[in-house]
């Protein structure tokens, strides 16, 4: 036995798992059962049933037969949720020992895959793309030659990439991070994926304002010491209030190196937390559209101008970048980091309303939405400009599959889709999906 301590994706799963059964009460939570493992599921968890109930399990899987404690058993859900305590019989050949003594079960929501394998990570990010791209867009990605999570430079054992972590401030003054899917904040004395030019531990060791939450960033391509500031009115639901931040030490903005640019972050401006993460991506967008000389690029969600930045050169002569972004806080840091470059337009809206007050054709589109998608909407207007491609960038397979289905409609087919392991040890994938404009009568990549 294997016992685990502290030191949708859904069709498909639904038909392999199923569950020996040790049968809870009524809203049964912290009860036991034995279950067997089903395939991994959208969300850092794998699928099994039990008496024909899905249940979502957590350290495990695909293949383990685990016992699991029940940690949301409503007898009114649609399906359950469990984290697995120990492994009956042999364990999957991708398990490793966690090394967080807090990722366990009960224990912090930051990490999903402590107990896998780099290799097996990549794997099951793999095959959660390709079932949501199967599904929500009918697309066969084994027409395009499979799928394989791409590591990215500088990542050996996926320890030690995250150059800015938000902690959450306990009762007690102490700074930690949340359990899994709770308001409860879990002491710690370091965290093993941040980067170690953040000097976490000495954060973690001081106290805080209880009910806030302390921002540290740093060890990316800025030398200097890390950027600590207090957020107070900060809320743990999906709503955040009204915030206010209180700069505390270190810089009080940054300076990251990408596409061959210097760009002026603040605290709370958005930056990749891989420090690879980039340039990855953006040679990965340039790679997807080929941009040349004269062509007219529309960079959507643009936000602090990474891809217009990086790309506008490779338009010279008589070529132009609209990058579109609806914080103002993002479009003032890229006005400081672009202004030397007078073939990009930068736009403060939201890009729906921006798209349907316009209608000039462009050559090339930037999508890079938030984790929702960019929306029907969006879509439509994006494939009504008819640009010969569009390289969209995702950090959620489920959303991007319902927009390349939404361009699918409009004449555009996948033609392209690589993935990068920038968040590892987690279940996030990003992706980078190049579209084309098909001929009359072409079909797109569909299984």
């Amino acid at each position: 036995m294997f016992l685990l301590s502290r030191t949708p994706t859904l069709h498909a799963a639904l038909c392999l798992a199923s569950a020996v059964v040790s049968r809870p009460g009524e809203d049964g939570v912290d009860e036991l059962v034995e279950l067997e493992v089903g395939a991994v599921a959208h969300g850092g968890h794998c699928v099994a049933r039990l008496d024909g109930r899905v249940v979502f399990v957590r350290h495990a899987l695909p293949g383990e037969r685990v016992r699991a404690r029940l940690t949301d058993a409503s007898s009114h859900a649609r399906f359950w949720r469990a984290d697995a305590v120990e492994v009956v019989g042999s364990p999957s050949v991708d398990r490793v020992t966690a090394r967080c003594p807090v990722s366990g079960p009960g224990g912090c929501g930051g990490c999903d895959w402590q107990h896998v394998s780099t290799a097996g990570q990549r794997a099951l990010k793999a095959q959660v793309v390709a079932e949501q791209l199967r599904r929500l867009a009918a697309v066969d990605l084994d027409v395009l030659g499979g799928l394989r999570v791409e590591p990215v430079p500088g990542d050996e054992d996926g320890l030690g990439w995250r150059t800015r972590v938000r902690l959450a401030v306990g009762p007690g003054g102490r700074a930690g991070l949340r359990a899994h899917r709770s308001h409860r904040v879990l002491a710690l004395v370091d965290c093993p994926l941040a980067a170690p030019a953040l000097d976490l531990p000495a954060v973690l060791a001081g106290s805080w304002p209880p009910g806030s939450e302390v921002l540290v960033t740093g060890g990316g391509g800025d030398p200097r010491p890390p950027s600590v500031d207090l957020v107070r009115g900060a809320s743990p639901g999906r709503a955040r209030r009204v915030e206010q931040v209180e700069h505390v030490s270190g810089p009080s903005r940054r300076e990251e190196r990408a596409g061959g640019r210097t760009w002026p972050v603040s605290g709370l401006g958005f930056w990749q937390v891989h420090p690879a993460a980039a340039d990855t991506l953006v040679a990965a967008v340039r790679t997807a559209l080929q941009p040349g000389p004269g062509e007219r690029l529309l960079d959507l969600y643009s936000g602090v101008g990474l891809f217009a930045g990086s790309l506008a050169p490779a338009l010279a002569p008589g070529g132009s970048v609209v990058a579109v972004e609806a914080d103002a806080r993002a479009v003032r840091q890229a006005r400081r980091a672009l202004h030397d470059l007078p073939q990009v337009r930068l736009v403060t809206a939201d890009v729906a309303r921006w798209l349907a007050a316009q209608a000039e054709p462009v050559d090339l589109v930037v999508l890079d939405p938030p984790r929702r998608g960019a929306g029907v909407a969006v879509c439509e207007q994006v494939a009504a400009r008819r640009p010969r491609t569009i390289a969209y960038v995702a950090c959620d397979p489920a959303g991007l599959a319902r927009d390349i289905a939404a361009l699918a409609r409009h004449g555009y087919g996948l033609t392209r889709l690589r993935a990068f392991d920038l968040f590892p040890l987690t279940h996030h994938v990003e992706c980078v999906a190049t579209l084309q404009r098909l001929a009359s009568g072409e079909a797109a990549v569909v299984g």
